[in-house]
């Protein structure tokens, strides 16, 4: 089947400009080459190149190529296929000991093999290949870590770490070639510590259809790669509490607000690669031209010139230190930045950072106060969070009390941990007072949701708990991908059993792009399946034989075919390490325009958890450490969707779905300051300023709580504190079943849901229908909270298909 028109122009759009969200972590001047030559290429993803996460990461692109494969269509003699060959032969015979290794972890941990198999990978294990003896005039080696939903990743050799075999090889090629590139084809962090010798160091990250192709145009100078570190990235034992990750029950946030960059640069240690950090091509000067303050608004006018012979852009970044009078905080925080257009040689761009001091907030606990504390605010403008000029200081005589809360989700089994602020020489820095005149502070007022519509009064008590509840069949139609009747291979969609209501929305998964079946067939007997689900494929091996004779496609039916071709764009973190709005946006009217083409309503996506710990498996689709870096790239992806008329977006996981292992019922033990300041703020601010159709509760507990059955979390805190109208939405759940026979805490329901102002429980199942009626019996929900989420999610329906 020849690309579609739309194909065609969506992959066009993202070869030209994939390149943004990749990055030199080190470089000389042996690349770019000027032409395709002989090439020795070695590596796990070479042939196995990887284009995004799996799970509900994983979208199917019929163009995505190989590197090998693209190299060689560029022109490239590739002079090692043997070993290739070997290596691919390696890995089949390594399979049957992957498989019983994750069927053996899954019930050490009282988990289905099943669920335990989702996001487990087999590390990548010492080969005996020779790798001597390869002509080549460049040499590339390519190095892949794939991760996804279910589980998390191993801080282990062949997977965080490199294998002996894996250091082994690119040490002995990086002294035997002078143009050698280590290319990271990974969704996350891997520990580099053992292979710095190396010169260049590429972080291809996972661009989706155009992975391979990039690569290929920054090898030959084509394109330049102009991301930055979302990240930091380091050696894995130094990030804070990094051992006391993973425990099956309980994840302590001993952190509190110090996470990532924020960590180390309060105690101002060396890390191997900071966040905001990134090398390219091109290389740049950048000053400082005008400062102005009005009130509480700081704009910082920089000029940017390129000192290379190499066209490129910067990224130009601001951080603010906030004092230390009342509570402690980091050294620094993220508060701005912006990125140049494309600059040629010599060639100078001024542009305008701004700095809203009102937004510096930090949470008072005692009293339950949002502040801005007194005291001086450090103005600090560079490239990475290591490498920056101090600007100004802008002064605020007295404490400012923005709002007045109260204390929700409160955790009392540790305290958090406290940096003392670093000592430091500013004398000489410009001075600024800031004014905050004109700031009002808000009392919240904490008030139950009671919004019910008049034609929902007139339904039954079973239509009501029908409509709270995603559209649903029974036995194994039961799953994600089976019960979406208008989109076929979507995730999921609103009730269509009410006669009286004659719209749903239709759902479909996958952040980096929609997740939907790409093709389907159609016969006297109904819709089948022509290929297998990859995130079915993958578990096939961890389940009874006679089971995936119900998942396997037919063979015996020969009705018409039918395509939904899918544009795979990069993953969350990749997106985000272009630190560039317009291409986020533009990548959100991609998405935006297929969900047109296949009749989706709202996306589940974007989301916007934060890479607390390098090791959660889901890091992938996230974008940052950094709360502030997340807002604004989930702000972006979600004002280009809902531009389209008709069509939604699902922020997620709300809140701190920052550990796979056993996460439906994992415990999050977190600070209230750390939840407000760090893992809350992004969903805030997008709240505020994007105001997205919906939102969708996590899997994990908080403090105790499921959040799915959070009244806090969901009516005071994000209705009541943040004023939040849309539909709230369940993750993918059933009453009362935990996938973890042991777990200490119990599984959440949809009636304790509904009490909590969780609307929509999804993807719906005859139990969840009983949890609801029987509930209602037995006065344990009652029939106006019922009514209330019934009214929101038919509001929701009315606004997007008006």
């Amino acid at each position: 089947m020849e690309l579609l028109d739309y194909e065609k122009k969506h992959l066009e759009y993202l070869d030209k400009n994939a390149s943004e969200c990749a990055l030199f972590l080190k470089k000389n001047n042996e690349f770019p080459i000027d032409k395709s030559c002989k090439v020795a290429l070695f590596g796990s993803g070479a042939r196995n190149t990887i284009k995004g996460g799996t799970g509900s990461g994983d979208i199917y692109s019929r163009t995505f190529k190989n590197i090998e494969d693209t190299l060689i269509e560029s022109g490239f003699l590739v002079t090692t296929t043997k070993w290739l060959d070997e290596y691919d032969d390696f890995k089949k015979g390594s399979k049957k000991e992957y498989i019983k290794d994750g069927k053996r972890l899954g019930r050490q941990n009282h988990i289905m093999p099943l669920i335990y198999s989702m996001g487990f990978f087999e590390e990548e294990k010492n080969y005996s290949i020779d790798i001597k003896n390869y002509d080549g005039d460049i040499s590339i080696y390519v190095l892949s870590r794939n991760s996804g939903e279910g589980n998390d990743r191993r801080n282990i050799k062949g997977d965080v770490k490199l294998s002996d075999k894996e250091v082994e090889d690119i040490l002995y090629l990086n002294k035997r070639y002078k143009k050698f590139m280590l290319v990271l084809n990974v969704g996350g962090v891997v520990d580099l510590s053992r292979v710095l010798e190396v010169s260049n160091i590429l972080l291809l990250s996972q661009l989706g259809a155009v992975t391979s192709s990039t690569l290929v145009d920054i090898i030959l100078g084509v394109k330049n790669p102009t991301g930055k570190l979302t990240t930091t990235w380091t050696i894995p034992e130094e990030y804070p509490f990094f051992n006391e990750f993973n425990d099956r029950d309980d994840t302590y946030y001993k952190e509190g607000i110090y996470v990532g960059y924020r960590y180390f640069s309060s105690l101002n240690m060396q890390v191997l690669f900071p966040f905001g950090y990134g090398l390219s091509y091109s290389s740049f000067d950048i000053s400082i031209k005008n400062l102005s303050l009005d009130k509480m608004n700081l704009k910082i006018d920089c000029l940017v010139k390129n000192t290379s012979n190499f066209k490129g852009k910067e990224v130009v970044q601001a951080y603010v230190s906030k004092p230390n009078t009342i509570l402690d905080n980091p050294y620094i925080e993220l508060v701005d930045y912006k990125k140049t257009k494309e600059l040629s040689s010599n060639e100078e761009e001024i542009i305008s950072l701004n700095i809203d001091f009102t937004k510096l907030s930090s949470y008072d606990e005692s009293r339950a106060y949002t502040i801005l504390q007194k005291g001086e605010y450090i103005v600090r403008i560079g490239n990475s969070s290591i490498n920056l000029m101090n600007v100004c200081k802008c002064i605020l005589n007295e404490e400012v009390i923005l709002e007045r809360l109260q204390n929700k989700l409160s955790n009392n089994s540790f305290k958090d941990l406290k940096i003392d602020k670093r000592e430091e020489s500013l004398d000489n820095l410009k001075e600024f007072v800031l004014d905050p005149s004109d700031i009002v502070t808000r009392t919240v007022e904490y008030k139950k949701d009671e919004y019910i519509d008049s034609f929902i009064e007139t339904l039954s008590n079973k239509e009501l708990a029908r409509l709270c509840l995603g559209h649903y069949k029974k036995g194994l139609a039961a799953i994600v991908g089976s019960s979406c009747e208008h989109v076929i291979g979507g995730a999921g969609e609103t009730t269509l059993s009410i006669d009286k209501i004659d719209k749903s929305l239709t759902m479909a998964d996958g952040p980096a792009g929609l997740r939907i079946k790409p093709s389907y067939g159609k016969d006297n007997k109904g819709i089948y399946d022509t290929i297998n689900d990859p995130m079915m494929e993958k578990m096939l091996d961890f389940i009874p034989k006679i089971a995936g004779i119900f998942i396997k496609p037919p063979k015996n039916r020969k009705g018409e075919i039918f395509y939904q071709p899918i544009t795979a764009i990069p993953i969350g973190t990749a997106l985000a390490q272009s630190f560039n709005d317009k291409f986020i946006y533009e990548c959100g009217l991609i998405v935006a325009s297929e969900m047109k083409l296949y009749n989706v309503d709202l996306w589940l996506a974007p989301a916007i958890n934060i890479h607390r710990n390098i090791l959660c498996g889901r890091n992938y689709e996230y974008y940052s450490e950094d709360p502030y870096l997340s807002y604004k790239v989930a702000s972006n992806i979600i004002k280009s969707v809902e531009s389209n008329d008709g069509l939604g977006v699902t922020i997620k996981h709300f809140a701190c779905n920052n550990q796979e292992f056993n996460r439906n019922n994992n415990n999050s033990h977190v600070s209230e300051r750390a939840l407000r300041e760090i893992y809350l703020k992004g969903f805030e601010l997008c709240i505020k300023e994007s105001n997205p159709k919906a939102i969708m509760t996590s899997y994990n507990l908080i403090n105790g709580v499921h959040t799915s059955e959070s009244y806090e979390l969901i009516n005071d805190i994000l209705r009541c504190e943040w004023g939040y109208q849309g539909l709230v939405m369940s993750d993918w759940i059933q009453s009362g079943r935990s996938f973890c026979s042991r777990s200490i805490y119990p599984a959440p329901y949809a009636s304790n849901n509904i009490k909590a102002g969780n609307d929509l429980t999804m993807p719906g199942s005859p139990k969840d229908y009983k949890v609801i009626i029987s509930a209602l019996k037995k006065n344990m929900l009652t029939k106006e909270d019922l009514l209330y989420s019934a009214s929101r999610i038919y509001r929701s329906i009315l606004k997007q298909k008006h």
